[in-house]
């Protein structure tokens, strides 16, 4: 086969094309064709509608178009569903699991970064990184003398919300640094000394610090809210690396406001990439541009697991991230 025929390698539909994608592309030219919807001059629709037979296999970009009921409605021959990301709140799994379309995620992948990104943010809130960074840069420190106080992370209770992949990395790290961990998720987990909360307001309420790293669902949409905001306290900090839309921003940015609560390390936001100007003039509150799992080591391992599990795919072997649709 000549190195530019396509014509009998396995297709794979992409609607939008993303830097990772754009990474992934030189590999994945070579062993699979790339149906990219963006090189089309047809709308969206008619486009599918034309290849509507051919796609078997589809990649998604966790921040990409939503892959809606709409979406699959128009690709009968859809069979796989592959996301750059672990969470799936992009993904009508409904429609999924109606339609017996398997999906596979980033699965682990991105636990360990994650987990840095979630305790790098809480000890640059507790610590006062950032802020006594720009106090310095400012010319402040000599002419206003040393910078407030910051608090100790050792002895901190923290409470996790989510104890998943991503959770229990956090968890281990904090360990580390003499953190007394308890959390809440969707069950208890009985092999685990760390206490669990069923009930995340109480959790907050016995918890020095809230790390949020459950996905996004109908559940957890807007689970911090502001009675969980308020039994945090004064002095309580929350951090999110799950999804913005787990936390009410609307409130929190008014607690936060307010001195209602202590602080915030935030890498996710309710509407990327637009973040509450309320939060810029903030030295207590730490932004990252849903940065968490931006490391050069992940999207090489995402790389070969995405490569993998279309590969297992097309050879009718077993996903390597097949995710659990609820």
């Amino acid at each position: 086969m000549a190195d530019d025929d396509h014509s009998e390698l396995p297709t794979v539909l992409v609607l939008r094309r993303c830097p990772f994608i754009a990474l992934l592309e030189p590999k994945c030219s070579q062993k699979f064709n790339l149906l990219k919807a963006w090189d089309s001059p047809l709308p969206q629709d008619r486009f599918l509608t034309t290849h509507a037979r051919s796609v078997q296999a589809l990649l998604s970009s966790g921040n990409g178009p939503p892959i809606t009921a709409q979406i699959l409605q128009l690709l009968p021959s859809l069979k796989l569903v592959v996301t750059n990301s672990t969470g799936l709140d992009h993904v009508d799994l409904a429609e999924c699991r109606r339609r017996g379309i398997a999906v596979a995620n980033a699965a682990k992948v991105f636990a360990e970064d994650v987990a840095d990104t979630a305790v790098g943010l809480f000890i640059d809130v507790m610590r006062k990184i950032s802020a006594s960074n720009r106090y310095v840069r400012g010319g402040l420190w000599a002419c206003r003398g040393d910078y407030p106080l910051g608090s100790k992370i050792g002895g901190k209770k923290v409470g996790i919300v989510g104890l998943g992949s991503i959770g229990l990395e956090v968890a281990k790290r904090l360990e580390a640094f003499g953190c007394s961990v308890s959390y809440n998720s969707r069950s208890e987990k009985p092999s685990l000394s760390y206490q669990f909360y069923s009930n995340v307001c109480e959790l907050a309420a016995d918890s020095d610090a809230l790390i949020i790293c459950c996905g996004l669902t109908e559940e957890t949409h807007h689970m911090i809210n502001k009675e969980v905001l308020s039994a945090l306290g004064r002095e309580g900090v929350i951090v999110n690396v799950g999804r913005g839309a787990i936390i009410d921003e609307k409130e929190m940015v008014e607690c936060l406001v307010r001195g209602e609560i202590g602080g915030a390390g935030l890498d996710v936001f309710e509407n990327e990439p637009n973040v509450p100007k309320e939060l810029f003039s903030l030295d207590n509150v730490v932004l990252s541009p849903h940065q968490a799992i931006v490391t050069h080591e992940a999207f090489v391992d995402l790389g070969e697991l995405v490569t993998g599990n279309l590969e297992a795919f097309f050879s009718n072997k077993p996903l390597l991230s097949l995710a659990v649709i609820n």
